[in-house]
């Protein structure tokens, strides 16, 4: 079995709120912990612990209801049983879970043995047609939030939590936002700041040291925006493909076969945006 305290008290909510708040390393560096192999026993952003807090609260909750628990450890023989009542949730939920009960009991997520449907981006729902929400927001009365989000390419918790200081300019002149607050994972980066430069310098320096954007439209598809914005940053850098040896081109899997890219200008794609992987890039971003 993992390596979660059983020996906390009070409610299962509360017990689980109490083990990931062990998790938490907020602000730490991963190297050593990659280095070490022990990432999996650690929460590096604030984003990540709330994700993790609810859907754990989800299970633990089951388990007291169906199962009549009152521990964590009394909770344990149930993931897989509580995975399966989870199959009519999407892939990418269904990884979620199993990657917070992981990280709730102190396991890589694959010692749980637990399956979970394929990834697949045709299925994926968001961002690629017109849904129920999209209706209920205006672009045009939010013109400079989208504005800023194609110009930077942040991510919903990047934005509620950005502030004006956190625009940066270097000796050539190039703007970025440094990231630092809000991230997937916890990482740092440098966005390159593109399209309307002079919009996204002006908000950031009236902001000053307070929140560029003091509340978040709940309905802006902010991950739309973020494709786009690595669709324009992939562009910058893209060379002629037929100028390239082999090794320096990405080709395309799944229902993207047969599409190639530019390997160098999806890494600045994939960094821009904060991801390590520009396979990502290529299955959830690029728009070409």
């Amino acid at each position: 079995m993992g390596h979660c305290n059983q020996n906390k008290k009070g409610s299962l909510v509360r017990q689980v709120e109490m083990t990931l708040n062990d998790r938490l390393a907020i602000g730490r560096k991963k190297n050593a912990h990659k280095a070490a192999d022990i990432t999996y026993k650690y929460i590096y952003s604030w984003e990540t612990y709330r994700s993790y807090l609810k859907h754990c609260c989800y299970f633990v909750k089951w388990c007291s209801k169906t199962h009549g628990c009152k521990t964590l450890e009394e909770c344990h023989p149930y993931m897989q049983e509580w995975m399966k009542t989870r199959k009519s949730l999407s892939p990418y939920t269904q990884k979620l879970e199993v990657s917070a009960l992981a990280k709730l009991y102190g396991y890589r997520t694959g010692e749980l043995d637990i399956n979970t449907a394929s990834r697949c981006r045709k299925d994926i729902k968001r961002s690629r047609n017109e849904v129920s929400r999209d209706r209920h927001f205006s672009e045009q009365k939010h013109a400079d939030f989208v504005a800023f989000c194609l110009s930077t390419g942040l991510r919903r918790g990047e934005l509620k939590a950005l502030r004006g200081t956190a625009l940066y300019q270097d000796p050539s002149g190039t703007y970025y936002i440094h990231v630092t607050s809000g991230s997937k994972g916890g990482r740092e980066r440098y966005a390159p700041v593109i399209g309307d430069i002079e919009l996204v310098c002006k908000l950031c320096r009236d902001a000053g040291k307070n929140k560029v954007f003091p509340s978040i439209p709940s309905a802006a598809d902010v991950h739309s925006y973020r494709a786009e914005y690595a669709t324009q940053i992939y562009k910058q850098y893209v060379r002629p493909l037929e100028h390239l040896e082999r090794h320096e081109i990405y080709y395309c899997r799944g229902d993207r076969k047969g599409e190639k890219f530019d390997r160098t200008a999806m890494k600045k794609a994939s960094q821009a945006l904060g991801h390590n992987r520009i396979s990502v890039v290529a299955g959830h971003y690029l728009r070409i």
